[in-house]
């Protein structure tokens, strides 16, 4: 495959994969999905790769979930709702080598969830972190609510996906949201401290420990597939269309007026 939204790099036994969006403050397309699906796949069977570090372009952002402006109704894409985004969490777990997540800036609604579904998360300190999915008519029904109460607990992860506040990056290593956090000239070479250690470790034994941490929450990707088969129904409906409509006509969204 030729990357056109991502970039592939293997440095010091780490494949770096980057979402190579800045414009759009790493928001992915289908397409994007799709070769974040490949790069990991790539990375994930290579001998020669220890760690794998997902990252974003630039010192904004480091994903901001699904592209607006490839969102009316369903996405462009593949998948159940236009966008195998839960192929591509479902790839991080079971790829077996750890998978660290470098928060460089923004990890918003569905770029919140997939640092989330890393392994490890080191971010700068001047990310932010929550979620958005409510306030533009979307939801995450699996690994990014289900899993997430199991970083957080329940009722962070409900306030979390209720309220769509902002965290700082030093909030989410309290929350356990993150596991470090530097200044943000200091994020490559932490990551890269990150990395050198893991790979002085057995790649087999981290395999297996993968694994078993991963065995304790695998029901979670059962309910995300009933819960993607729900949000592709909900993605075709007025309600929903309202906050995409909303977000890029830069208004506040009315839901109540579809309200139950």
């Amino acid at each position: 495959m030729t990357y056109e939204d991502i970039l592939y790099e293997i440095r010091g036994g780490a494949a770096w994969i980057t979402i190579n969006r800045p414009e759009k403050y790493n928001a992915f397309r289908g397409q994007t999905v799709d070769e974040l699906i490949h790069a990991f796949q790539t990375a994930g069977w290579d001998r020669k790769v220890g760690v794998i570090v997902l990252t974003g372009a630039g010192d904004k952002a480091f994903c901001t979930g699904g592209d607006q402006s490839a969102h009316d109704g369903q996405y462009d894409g593949r998948g159940v709702i236009g966008l195998p985004i839960d192929e591509l969490q479902s790839l991080i777990r079971d790829v077996p080598k750890p998978v660290i997540a470098r928060i460089n800036g923004f990890a918003i609604g569905g770029g919140n969830v997939l640092a989330t579904v890393c392994d490890l998360s080191i971010a700068a300190e001047s990310a932010q972190l929550g979620q958005v999915g409510p306030k533009v008519g979307s939801v995450d029904p699996g690994f990014g609510t289900a899993y997430l109460a199991r970083v957080v607990g329940e009722k962070r992860a409900r306030e979390i996906w209720y309220l769509n506040k902002r965290y700082s990056a030093r909030q989410a290593l309290d929350w356990g949201l993150v596991n470090a956090v530097v200044p943000l000239a200091d994020l490559d070479a932490e990551v890269d401290r990150w990395v050198a250690e893991l790979m002085e470790r057995s790649p087999t034994a981290l395999a297996l420990a993968k694994v078993s941490f991963n065995a304790d929450s695998e029901a979670i990707r059962g309910i995300s597939a009933i819960g993607m088969r729900a949000l592709s129904l909900y993605y075709d409906t007025d309600e929903s269309k309202e906050g995409g409509i909303a977000f890029r006509e830069k208004r506040r969204p009315d839901f109540r007026r579809f309200g139950k």
